[in-house]
């Protein structure tokens, strides 16, 4: 993260420019979620981009919850959200509130639009409005009720707000120009009535703003001197500064000690990532008709779900930092983000031993209660992490990829009169393959050289290969879940159209399950432990393990398409 700090953009540049021209004096921001889902990767960028830029400049980022739309918001998807900010290495120091907050306010500033001819009651039906908007080439035209008097439209605000009219009859709209080219000025609604109970002020309210005016007025109710966004709102903020000035927020004032001249909204380039999934709504539609297990399922771009799966929250910040801010729409390769999960992992994960589809290895040249305890360190690059102690007996197991019967010329894993090193152990021979009656492997038959031990003279005898094992008779039994992406190839290259049905795309091959053996140390470690296993890739226990079943989640392979 400092080096990060030590980068700039354009954004950086334009909050420099803002506190030396004495347009502020104290950088405040905030991230400003909707409580209707969780948190997923693509709402890091604007996370990171709000929290990371106070921290950048000793400032305050606020948390508010921009709770307008009752039907979908739920008090669960909050505290999601906060775990996720503070798993990302992230506090709220400005303060948490809610736009409901502010309601009463909201509503009083409405009342005073409505008075000053800048806003009236409209009676058109949504297909309606719709119809009058016009088009992007076209201009709209007024409605029939646009210059309707205050004094009418006032009486009819407060009937709307004690609950004298039916849902749809009626809706404040702001009075601005119906011929702007910009269509999001061409009298947008403000207030409409909706008989929905807040989880927050109860059965208060049957009227609910609209986010473009209750947004802009909760930045300026906080002090935020930057809003920053995604590119999407850029064609919104000549509302938003519309809303902020004739509310009463662009003079300048005081605020906290300093003078204030209100919020100046900046955007920046939204995260989109191959194979990935950014919509709320497609995500909703994936948990509640089943397609995966939850929010959390580890195959889903949630932050909760990355966290289950083990991704570390510093590789998500490291990963945002380097693809940057800019103003162009791009595409991230997955493998980006994958490629900083194993560096960062790399240099924290303990390396242990774990088979995840195993065939069974017999040292026939020992007898069956022979055992040896050999020593392995927990991490190549970092003694100070330790060593652990490791069994090894006439019966092992080792995964079934290092073993072919009928192997290319450049096999170096173990084959039919070939040798291979065990990691940290010894060297053995395949003397004989023994197959059940349908023709499968029931095991290998093979010769341990005990003079080729791991730390003795003989260790020193070289063969081109060496896999990964465990001991038979002290390991314990897991589950693999190994996950590729959820989306198919074929998402990137779909239309918007095409993309309506997400389930066209989920990918078949998106989780596999496997059942193997590991160390029987693994079996202890707590949820959420992440490990290397050794030439299988990083692995994190889920929290389904239980005590006869201990459940790991491949989070990366080892391997990457992606150099960092």
């Amino acid at each position: 993260m400092e080096e990060a700090l030590e980068r700039t953009n354009f954004i950086w540049d334009a909050i420099d420019q803002d506190l030396e021209s004495e347009r502020c004096q104290q950088i405040h921001t905030r991230f400003p979620p909707e409580p209707n889902g969780y948190l997923h990767i693509g709402h890091c960028k604007a996370l990171i981009t709000d929290f990371g830029t106070a921290e950048k400049y000793g400032g305050l980022c606020n948390l508010r919850f921009d709770d307008t739309n009752p039907a979908k918001e739920d008090n669960e998807y909050v505290e999601g959200i906060k775990r996720d900010i503070r798993w990302l290495g992230f506090d709220w120091n400005g303060g948490l509130f809610y736009a409901s907050d502010y309601y009463d306010r909201l509503y009083e500033i409405a009342e005073d639009f409505i008075k000053r001819g800048l806003a009236y009651v409209d009676e058109l039906t949504p297909e309606e409005m719709s119809e009058y908007r016009g088009t992007l080439t076209e201009p709209g035209k007024n409605s029939p009720w646009r210059d309707r008097p205050a004094e009418e439209s006032l009486d009819l605000f407060r009937r709307m707000r004690n609950g004298e009219f039916p849902e749809k009859k009626y809706t404040l709209r702001a009075k601005i120009d119906m011929a702007s080219p910009n269509i999001n000025m061409r009298d947008p609604a403000m207030y409409r009535i909706l008989y929905q109970e807040h989880w927050r002020t109860g059965s208060k309210w049957c009227i609910y703003p609209m986010y473009d005016y209750a947004h802009p007025i909760s930045d300026a109710l906080e002090g935020i001197t930057h809003s920053l966004c995604s590119l999407e709102f850029e064609n919104h903020r000549p509302l938003y500064d519309w809303v902020v000035e004739n509310a009463g927020f662009k003079k300048e004032s005081t605020f906290n000690g300093h003078v204030y001249h209100g919020p100046r909204q900046i955007e920046f380039a939204r995260l989109n990532i191959t194979r990935t999934v950014m919509s709320k709504r497609h995500l909703r539609r994936l948990v509640e008709e089943g397609y995966v297990s939850g929010w959390d399922d580890p195959r889903m771009p949630t932050l909760c779900a990355m966290r289950r799966r083990g991704f570390p929250g510093s590789a998500i910040r490291s990963f945002v930092e380097m693809v940057g801010l800019s103003k162009v729409d791009s595409t991230v390769d997955v493998a980006m983000l994958e490629a900083c999960v194993r560096d960062d992992l790399g240099d924290k994960a303990s390396r242990v031993m774990a088979v995840i589809d195993p065939v069974k290895v017999v040292l026939t040249n020992v007898p069956a209660d022979w055992q040896d305890t050999l020593i392995m360190e927990n991490h190549p690059d970092h003694p100070e992490m330790g060593e652990r102690k490791v069994t090894i007996s006439r019966e092992i197991w080792i995964d079934r990829e290092d073993f072919m019967e009928e192997p290319p010329k450049k096999f170096f894993r173990l084959k039919p009169d070939g040798e291979v090193r065990l990691k940290g152990a010894y060297i053995i021979r395949c003397d004989k393959v023994v197959h059940t009656d349908d023709g499968a492997i029931d095991h290998i038959e093979c010769t341990v050289d005990l003079d080729s031990r791991s730390g003795s003279e003989g260790a020193n005898r070289k063969v081109k290969g060496t896999i990964h094992w465990v001991n038979a008779n002290d390991c314990a039994a897991f589950e693999a879940r190994l996950y590729d992406q959820l989306m198919t190839e074929e998402w990137d290259k779909a239309d918007a159209a095409d993309k309506k049905d997400v389930t066209r795309f989920l990918s078949p091959n998106s989780l596999t399950i496997s059942h193997g053996y590991c160390e029987h140390a693994l079996v202890n470690a707590d949820v959420g432990d992440t490990f290397q296993f050794l030439r299988c890739g990083y692995f994190c226990k889920d929290p389904d393990s239980t005590a006869d079943n201990a459940v790991y989640n491949r989070v990366v392979s080892l391997k990457s398409s992606f150099k960092l």
